[in-house]
């Protein structure tokens, strides 16, 4: 950390690298840039009995680590590895009988200064990460992760999964145990790492087979990472937990060797099972698994059904309302047409040309039926206060015209049903597709005022402010 206290200026200081001084020179304009002078708040040595150094040394640690946190904070980083340099020193030069170890703070701090320094390397990174591992023993695994997750932020493959493997055989006495679910992380991410590895193996083969000839070297280093994959990923996804990464490489192992019936099961396992946390991405995997394999489209409705209690604004709702809609059964439409309703609520969806095309459909074929209006009343009377102004004002009428005809298509056709044909965005969106002489939206034009007492029946009198 020594070396990133030098700054990059020219007027004559003392610069600190190592053990050694230099001196250089700064320009007039850079000293008037300047940082204020470092007042360090260390106390000077006193006797290792005395009480007063103990509570001046308390206060002084206390003073520089808010120094380093304000320097983070705007993101002085130079200046934060400055004081973090002191802070470490100022422990090492402790004169109290009290033993103090490196905490996971300088640990933390140091990471995060490296990550943003401007002048730091992976090689500054990997030799701090390096001294943290051999003086932290009991925080040991979690340092290998997070210098895993550096390596591979950075591609380095190869230097992750060796850090991996060395991790993996770290032995240190009770320590092993109590830090048993780093172990644990330790073995997934390496298994995650033989996937990658088995996944490019797997495309050199299909090349390979595309031009008719195969590859048994290939093959069997193939094989060997789907082995050593297979058993760590199998073993991370039986904790309760959030997993989707490892489950979802875990699913496309067995799939490739045909194991269908061990993959619904993962599945199943992660999606149902009660002790693992609430996921949404669990229900998503389970249902692109089911699609896949070919599944009855009750099965593909059960599991979206799920997914719509605990994400309504999820985009496969879109999947969902289609399948709703072309069922039978009348009860499976209702719930279609609540499915859309409720996306559209969201306003990520509120530009979605797909979501108001399948509300706009199904609103038009209840009216041109006179059937189920209630359905459509039953929605609208807990929107209708709140709708028109996130939805169908003048200003989102101009803009839809501008950015995106299909759409405002759409939402004219739904406006001029929720809200009659005295709606601003109906009549803004009718006049302008009119006026370009296109003929659907004439269409729309006359649909509207054929079907306007169906819009007094679900709303009542109409809103002027509208």
């Amino acid at each position: 950390m020594d070396s990133f206290l030098e700054e990059e200026d020219e007027e004559e200081v003392v610069v600190v690298v190592g053990k050694r001084k230099r001196r250089r020179r700064r320009s007039p304009a850079a000293q008037a840039a300047l940082q204020p002078p470092l007042h360090l708040p260390f106390q000077p040595p006193q006797p290792a009995s005395s009480h007063e150094h103990k509570l001046n040394f308390r206060k002084s640690k206390e003073a520089c680590l808010s120094y380093i946190q304000d320097a983070m904070l705007q993101k002085q980083w130079k200046r934060a590895a400055e004081f973090l340099t002191c802070y470490v020193e100022s422990l090492e030069k402790d004169y109290s009988r009290e033993h103090i170890g490196p905490s996971e703070m300088i640990w933390r701090i140091g990471t995060e200064i490296l990550w943003h320094h401007s002048q730091s390397s992976m090689k500054e990174f990997n030799c701090f990460m390096e001294q943290m591992k051999t003086l932290g023993v009991k925080r040991y695994l979690k340092v290998c992760l997070e210098h895993v997750f550096h390596l591979l932020c950075n591609g380095q493959i190869d230097e992750a999964y060796q850090n991996l493997s060395l991790a993996e055989s770290w032995r240190f006495g009770e320590q092993t145990a109590i830090q048993d679910k780093e172990m644990k992380l330790i073995e997934a991410y390496r298994g995650l790492l033989d996937y990658y590895s088995w996944s490019k193996q797997k495309n050199i083969l299909l090349e390979h087979s595309e031009d008719g000839f195969s590859d048994l070297s290939v093959e069997q280093e193939m094989h060997s990472y789907f082995r050593k994959a297979a058993v760590n990923l199998k073993e991370i996804i039986k904790i309760p937990g959030v997993w989707d990464i490892f489950v979802k490489s875990y699913v496309d192992l067995l799939e490739f060797y045909g194991d269908h019936n061990e993959a619904r099961q993962v599945l199943n396992e992660y999606a149902y099972n009660s002790k693992f946390p609430a996921n949404p991405n669990a229900h998503v995997y389970l249902y692109q698994f089911l699609k896949r394999q070919g599944e009855s489209k009750k099965s593909l409705i059960s599991t979206l059904k799920i997914l719509h209690d605990i994400v309504p604004s999820h985009e496969l709702m879109i999947d969902f309302n289609t399948m709703l809609q072309k069922s039978k059964k009348r009860k499976k439409r209702r719930l279609g047409l609540e499915v859309i309703f409720a996306a559209l609520d969201y306003a990520g969806w509120k530009e979605n040309a797909k979501a108001w095309s399948c509300l706009a459909r199904q609103v038009k074929q209840i009216v041109i039926s006179e059937k189920h209006l209630d359905w459509i009343k039953q929605e609208w009377n807990s929107r209708k206060d709140w709708w028109p102004a996130f939805h169908f004002s003048r200003y989102l009428a101009k803009r839809n015209w501008q950015e995106n005809k299909s759409l405002s298509y759409e939402k004219a056709l739904v406006a001029g049903i929720l809200l009659g044909k005295d709606c601003k965005y109906f009549k803004h969106i009718s006049h302008q597709g009119c006026k370009t002489q296109l003929k659907k939206f004439r269409m729309l034009k006359k649909f509207v005022n054929r079907h306007n007492p169906v819009y007094l029946r679900i709303s009542g009198p109409p809103d002027s402010s509208v």
